[in-house]
């Protein structure tokens, strides 16, 4: 067996202890607690290794937008605020922000994602012809999923769904919608399944996205997944309707959600941030409880959403932090559900989206990232950062460790950002 690169002291987290990964041709073609090979060597060190992280739902056409738009609103406010900025996008610019979020996202162990493009009379396809040479561009570091969907509504859009139908035929990995922004919701959601259907593609819709629990549109998504047998192949996100259900309600969707095959991504930064502005004492949180409804058999994750924008006026990329600040909002503790809250990011969000070679083992892909941490509750109690990253085999990015500089006999050592 000829092996191109050997992975020294590599923890796969699975109780054996360190072992070695021996890789030849971007695959994974051993694993053992010694590889003797002549080969290239990187010694991680007993790090800690993991597929990587899962970044479901990010809009990477829209984001580092702050410098242009006006943030602190509503969610009304934001979609009013980007509608006006879009309508000046080129793709040079589309692309230059996307890829400036793109690198923030690989550099914190991101390997795969799925950004929503959005599509309209306004953008045209500006942003989507951005993105797919983002995708081409960087296919050396992240698997990069393209959901294109119509944010300001497509039945009530004069020309939306003409535009949408143009973007499918220009490419698209997955469709998506914002019902709540139609007067008919229902009406849009059938017109986003016909097209999945018709054109075998997944379905991912903003969905619910209000703290008024009177009605859900989640009993017509499920309905339709039920309808076209899309289960498996149907994601909502934020459904924060859900994070104002008393617990029999909530417990009720989540069986519904379980059995129609729908996952759940819930968004905290952006819910946090945008729900709840009426009350000005007792702030609901506004996030949907993912661990119960995983709890319940539904596929959730967390992800970014929005970064530098008026939905989410800050971000660095990182789903640690993301997995961290779902945590603290659903007050988990201990190592069983911090663990939990990493599978968000990684195992359970690459269910979601359908990734079937999601593993470090022998004759899957040499794709993975390795963390200075003792566990993955560990990942997510102290906001590890990943230090190494690999895709195919080939080294993505190097995060060297902190340096602190004590002082010394003689006088402190000074070593700037170029020495």
């Amino acid at each position: 067996m000829t092996i191109d690169t050997v992975i020294r002291r590599a923890d796969l987290g699975d109780g054996r202890g360190p072992c070695d990964i021996g890789i030849a041709g971007g695959r994974i073609v051993a694993i053992a607690p010694t590889l003797a090979c002549e080969a290239a060597e990187v010694d991680l060190g007993g790090r800690l290794v993991l597929p990587g992280l899962v970044d479901t739902h990010i809009h990477l056409d829209k984001a580092c937008l702050d410098d242009r738009c006006p943030c602190g609103g509503s969610l009304k406010d934001a979609v009013k605020s980007v509608s006006e900025a879009k309508r000046h996008f080129t793709e040079a610019d589309v692309y230059a922000r996307a890829a400036r979020t793109l690198e923030m996202a690989i550099a914190h162990g991101t390997n795969r994602m799925r950004t929503h493009v959005e599509v309209d009379p306004r953008v045209g396809l500006t942003s989507l012809r951005a993105l797919h040479r983002l995708k081409r561009d960087f296919a050396w570091a992240i698997d990069l999923q393209l959901c294109v969907f119509p944010q300001e509504g497509l039945l009530d859009d004069p020309g939306c769904d003409a535009v949408l139908v143009e973007a499918l035929d220009l490419g698209a990995d997955v469709i998506g919608g914002a019902p709540y922004i139609d007067a008919d919701s229902h009406g849009q959601i059938d017109r986003i399944f016909d097209l999945a259907t018709a054109r075998n593609l997944d379905v991912d819709l903003h969905l619910d996205f209000s703290l008024d629990a009177a009605a859900l549109d989640v009993d017509e998504v499920c309905r339709q997944a039920d309808r076209r047998g899309w289960g498996g192949r149907t994601a909502i996100g934020h459904v924060t309707k859900l994070s104002a259900l008393p617990p029999d309600r909530l417990d009720a969707y989540g069986r519904r959600l379980a059995g129609a095959g729908v996952a759940v991504t819930v968004l905290p930064a952006t819910d946090l941030f945008l729900m709840g502005r009426d009350a000005d004492h007792l702030v609901p949180r506004g996030v949907a409880p993912a661990h119960r409804l995983a709890a319940a058999g539904v596929t959730c994750s967390v992800a970014t959403n929005n970064v530098r924008n008026p939905f989410t006026p800050y971000g660095d990329g990182s789903l640690v932090r993301m997995a961290n600040l779902f945590a603290n909002v659903a007050q988990r503790a201990g190592d069983d559900d911090l663990a939990a809250c990493l599978d968000l990011v990684t195992g359970s969000a690459a269910r979601l989206m359908g990734l079937s070679d999601y593993a470090v083992a022998v004759g899957g892909p040499a794709t993975f990232v390795a963390f200075d941490a003792t566990s993955r509750a560990d990942i997510v109690a102290g906001i590890v950062a990943p230090e190494i990253g690999f895709k195919d085999g080939r080294q993505t990015f190097l995060r060297p460790p902190v340096r602190l500089f004590r002082p010394e006999p003689g006088g402190m050592q000074r070593v700037g950002f170029g020495t």
